[in-house]
């Protein structure tokens, strides 16, 4: 592990917790659009994060310590994938997109955005940015103080 993987593990993670924030904003920002240029309500999205490097880190009391596989390598966006969540319903007669005709006649389809749950995830999300931010200071300063030491 090089002087600078801290900072190389904790930028992907900024990189990542910031795409996460701005797949959040757009959730709550289309929580109640019903009409899109595919057609239907607005479907949430979601990020998937894996780590860079996804080996097994199991390690067997047998090997040496000169072969354990070290700590991680930071994380990757695998994709941002689409919540397939069916949409909500919503009975309001007057409204433009409310269904015509069927069973589900008055009804409106609202986009499967929980807005509780964005919260939720904006919170966690935020938490982790802020984490990756202390954990870039606190290898800063380590370089500070050792490059102090060699004066």
């Amino acid at each position: 592990m090089g002087m600078f993987s801290v900072l190389n593990i904790s930028g992907s993670g900024l990189t990542a917790q910031r795409l996460r924030l701005d797949v959040i904003a757009n959730n709550i920002a289309n929580a109640t659009s019903t009409r899109t240029t595919e057609g239907g309500p607005f479907q949430r999205s979601r990020v998937v994060l894996r780590p860079i490097n996804d080996r097994l880190t199991f390690k067997s009391h047998l090997l040496p310590d000169a072969l354990e596989p070290g700590v991680g390598e930071g994380v990757r966006v695998l994709k941002i994938e689409k919540d397939e969540k069916p949409p909500r319903m919503v009975y309001d007669p007057t409204h433009p997109d409310a269904i015509k005709s069927g069973k589900w006649k008055g009804y409106v389809m609202y986009p499967n955005v929980n807005i509780v749950e964005e919260m939720v995830d904006m919170i966690s999300a935020n938490r982790s940015y802020e984490a990756n931010v202390t954990m870039i200071n606190s290898a800063r300063q380590m370089f500070e103080k050792a490059l102090s030491l060699g004066k």
